[in-house]
């Protein structure tokens, strides 16, 4: 399950809003080891497609150099489908390279009837997709 605030949902919606029609990524770094987002790092989609995301090399080189510095972890990775359920695609799923993290997927497209945006998690390891619950809290 994925624990996750409020804030840090309305800062990755509204990121994922902002970007569109494009797709946005990101992460939301923790202190390792404790399961637990706490830092927003919206990072830029250097594809700069509607259709897939890739972070930028250098941004994610200088990311993890900063990971390592604060003794974090990326506890979320982030990125929007924009004309798609939030569900990860093959791509994504081959693109998932830290068993640890949360992969949360958010549509800004109207899939489900629900409204204009899904917020779901998924872990992904070795290939295989599970869905997981998501508990939005005020803080921890």
């Amino acid at each position: 399950m994925l624990t996750i605030t409020q804030a840090l949902v309305d800062q990755i919606v509204a990121h994922a809003r902002k970007d569109h029609p494009d797709e946005a990524c990101g992460v939301v770094a923790g202190p390792a080891g404790s399961d637990r987002p706490e830092r927003f790092v919206p990072m830029l989609n250097a594809a700069m497609s509607p259709t897939f995301y890739e972070f930028d090399s250098g941004d994610l080189l200088k990311l993890y150099r900063e990971l390592d510095d604060r003794d974090e972890e990326p506890v979320v990775i982030y990125h929007s489908h924009t004309a798609t359920e939030a569900y990860p695609s093959r791509t994504d799923i081959s693109y998932a390279n830290e068993p640890g993290a949360h992969y949360v997927l958010v549509s800004t497209a109207d899939t489900d009837g629900l409204g204009d945006f899904q917020f779901r998690s998924f872990r992904i390891l070795e290939g295989e997709v599970t869905e997981e619950e998501v508990k939005v809290v005020e803080a921890y």
